[in-house]
């Protein structure tokens, strides 16, 4: 049960980053920084696409996925057409993978130790927070800077 939860909740918060990626009124206002805003919308998407990609991805599911963190803030002027594509590359990861991870699963040690000795379920649930939280700040990142909305 805790799988389907985690999956759906998954899904829904990957929805709205595409709602929100799609909602910017172009391209070019996705990477605008301003004074104390280090991190563009678009950054912080690519961001949070290489975090799930990798740990529920590549670390969990054994996908080839391969992840370049200091691209996701490196990269510029990626169109939201093309975000938007990662995004639902995202999405069909998690609704066509995400249920090879068992309830038991939930139990073991992730794979990956970088908060502590936990649970594959900690992490999940961490991840999602994650999610959520940027997923705030590319919300408001787009309310404050994208002027020809």
């Amino acid at each position: 049960m805790q799988i389907q939860i985690l999956k759906q909740l998954y899904s829904f918060e990957l929805e709205n980053l595409l709602n929100e990626i799609n909602a910017y009124s172009n391209s070019e206002n996705l990477w605008i920084i301003d004074k104390n805003i280090k991190n563009s919308g678009g950054n912080l998407c690519l961001h949070l696409v290489g975090n799930i990609n990798h740990f529920i991805g590549s670390v969990m599911l054994k996908t080839n996925y391969v992840r370049n963190r200091d691209d996701e803030f490196d990269s510029k002027n990626i169109s939201k057409q093309e975000l938007a594509e990662m995004v639902k590359a995202t999405q069909a990861l998690i609704a066509n993978e995400f249920d090879k991870i068992t309830e038991a699963d939930l139990q073991k040690t992730f794979p990956f130790d970088f908060m502590g000795v936990n649970t594959t379920g900690f992490y999940l649930t961490r991840f999602l927070c994650h999610l959520s939280y940027h997923l705030g700040q590319i919300n408001y990142h787009r309310r404050l800077l994208d002027t020809n909305a």
